[in-house]
């Protein structure tokens, strides 16, 4: 399949994949047949994702991987943990839920990522990387006791064996040894490109020294013998045999596994051969297959960290539908200009440069930028190092990622007031890819810890102002939070500006009553004040800009002035802003005020667009303001009888 290819636009060629409802249906075909279904499959997928957004690379990549596990294997009884999840686009096609794959990440349709709630065939949710192994581990040994007779297989790419998890599992699979497989899909990346020891130690089963010197001695040996020669010219899987042989199996067979590859892991014959002797054997057995992230679609190919999570996009040029300057960028842009005033301005990513708006900073600053792979604790405590020594650490990572490093937040951070700066992106509702990554906890579980400054920005003017102010301030730890995608769309400043420590701001004054805001609430807020001004209610909104330490003296102010007061915030109430704002009101004059707090209430929120979500929670202007309006007119009513 090329760029342009006209079956991508056509269902009705996919003869064979309209046929396939379950795993069982495939267990009917040939290899040759399975083949085509393959082609067919990247057909569908590409369609669909074009049309919805999606994780298109690593999907297209784990195609024929897909179709041999469940040929050979007896799912769902067999248990697949996906690592990450992002790759499982055609296990959910060919699982039966072919028909509602155009749903995929939309409100109400199919999750992104395995969900056990959606099918029988998702075994585990899995959002975040590294936690395959240990899910599976978890499995077999439970399968043991409670002697049950089933195959656990943990498919886990090569950018996640940059997590520490991972080798915690490893550890405990060569002390446990229970039978399980583990797949290596190993594609040289994760989101981008690999860093760290592991992935230089698999690359060099091609370009190191140590596979080099090893081939060109079995060369010189086989050349001396009198078939030698015959031998090389016959066949050139010389070079399979002496990495496999010599070079990965050492690391993982040291480690309690058996090691089997490497395996070419678009050859579903090869594949299925592998497979069937394998089942049959005991104890943990690691399998090294390499693959192609955005195999059959060229321009995912060329550029797989586009492609990883793909907006919606033109299949012939491969262009995003939808474009505009958003939040990560500004982040990128804006800490280029500082870092080019303070050379003390070093950055820090776990696998996610292009994510987190980093690419041109690494690019001009290749010095100052680290990039620790899929590791965000030691991300962290690798900033607090740096911090103790006087540099000024920026840590930029998404909400739900920092959740990984809550301890070294804590202990290695927090504890001793370190001055390491958090940048946390896709804070609050980050839309289709749902409940794994909705950044919607961190406003809670950074505002409990002693030391800690939280910020957030109304609009991308005050992003590039707190960023200014980070890298200023050395008192202690400090964070700002921002949310994933396209700001307000307003004129970007070319000097910044440092804010003063715990100081909001009163927008829109009011009679009528106070929205207290934050982050992108504040838009929220705005636009409901306009809608209430239009009933006749005049509604003051602050933008609070700190979650911690909130303005005191503000907060009094207005909820001495305004008989209603009202919070909003894109994050869970337990623990949020409103929560500390109530507090306040508690102290004044030894009496209570009622505070109405907007948030997400307690539980883990769905996937979906973004606005339609912050719609059915209460947060949009249009709820925002009706709740406002029925609270102040079903006061007043009881308050004139």
């Amino acid at each position: 399949m090329n760029k342009s290819s006209n079956k991508a636009n056509n269902h009705s060629s996919s003869k064979i994949l309209g046929q396939i409802n379950s795993p069982d249906d495939l267990k009917k075909l040939s290899i040759s047949q399975l083949e085509i279904l393959a082609d067919e499959l990247r057909d569908f997928i590409l369609k669909n994702v074009s049309l919805s957004g999606g994780h298109l690379a690593s999907s297209l990549g784990t195609v024929e991987l897909t179709l041999a596990l469940h040929y050979i294997f007896d799912t769902p009884k067999d248990k697949i943990i996906w690592d990450v999840g992002h790759q499982t686009y055609a296990h959910k096609i060919i699982t039966g839920r072919r028909d509602k794959f155009h749903t995929i990440r939309s409100y109400k349709g199919l999750s992104g990522f395995p969900n056990p709630q959606e099918s029988e065939f998702d075994t585990f949710i899995t959002g975040h990387a590294s936690t395959s192994i240990s899910a599976a581990l978890g499995m077999a040994c439970a399968r043991d006791l409670n002697k049950d007779n089933f195959k656990v297989i943990a498919v886990i790419g090569d950018g996640s064996l940059s997590g520490g998890l991972a080798y915690e599992a490893l550890n405990n699979i060569g002390e446990l040894k229970r039978d399980m497989i583990l797949i290596l899909n190993d594609n040289k990346m994760s989101i981008s490109h690999n860093v760290g020891a592991m992935a230089n130690y698999l690359n060099r089963l091609i370009t190191g020294d140590l596979y080099n010197v090893a081939k060109r001695d079995v060369e010189d040996f086989l050349g001396k013998l009198s078939i030698g020669k015959r031998v090389i010219n016959f066949t050139h899987k010389l070079e399979g045999v002496i990495k496999g042989f010599i070079v990965p199996g050492m690391l993982f067979e040291e480690m309690g596994l058996r090691y089997i590859g490497p395996i070419d892991g678009h050859n579903i014959r090869t594949l299925i051969d592998r497979f069937q002797k394998v089942k049959k054997l005991k104890g943990p057995i690691l399998i090294h297959i390499f693959t192609k992230k955005g195999k059959g679609y060229k321009l995912a190919e060329e550029d797989p960290t586009f492609f990883h999570s793909a907006p919606k996009f033109e299949i012939d040029e491969g262009k995003p539908t939808q474009e505009g300057e958003t939040y990560t960028s500004v982040f990128g842009k804006t800490i280029c200009k500082l870092a080019e005033q303070d050379n003390k301005i070093v950055t820090i990513t776990a696998a996610m440069a292009p994510g987190t708006g980093l690419v041109e900073f690494s690019q001009h600053f290749p010095k100052r930028f680290y990039d620790v792979g899929i590791a965000e604790s030691h991300a962290v405590t690798f900033a607090a190092g740096l911090a103790s020594q006087g540099l000024k650490p920026v840590v930029a990572i998404y909400s739900t990622f920092l959740q990984r490093a809550f301890d070294q937040v804590i202990h290695d951070v927090c504890l001793q007031n370190l001055p390491v700066r958090f940048v946390l992106d896709r804070s609050g509702i980050v839309g289709e890819d749902g409940p794994t990554h909705h950044g919607v906890f961190d406003l809670s579980y950074l505002k409990m810890i002693p030391n800690m400054v939280i910020m957030a920005p109304k609009d991308e003017r005050e992003l590039q102002d707190m960023l200014k102010t980070i890298v200023e301030c050395d008192a202690g730890p400090i964070a700002v939070r921002y949310p994933r995608g396209r700001g307000t769309g307003v004129k970007l400043k070319d000097k910044f500006d440092v804010i003063p420590i715990g100081k909001g701001e009163l927008l829109r004054d009011g009679d009528d009553g106070t929205i207290f805001a934050i982050g992108k609430t504040v838009e929220f807020a705005l636009k409901a004040s306009d809608m209430l001004s239009k009933e006749r209610l005049n509604l003051g909104v602050v933008n609070l800009r700190f979650a911690k330490p909130l303005d005191r003296e503000l907060i009094l102010r207005r909820a001495n002035k305004t008989e209603f007061c009202f919070s909003v915030e894109d994050n869970t109430v337990e623990g949020g802003i409103g929560s500390s704002i109530q507090e306040i009101f508690n102290e004044i004059n030894g009496r209570k005020k009622i505070l109405h707090v907007f948030g997400f209430p307690d539980k883990f929120i769905e996937h979906g667009a973004s606005d339609i979500l912050y719609d059915k929670y209460g947060l949009s202007p249009r709820k925002l303001s009706e709740s406002i309006k029925n609270i102040i007119k079903s006061s007043s009513r009881v308050s004139t009888k």
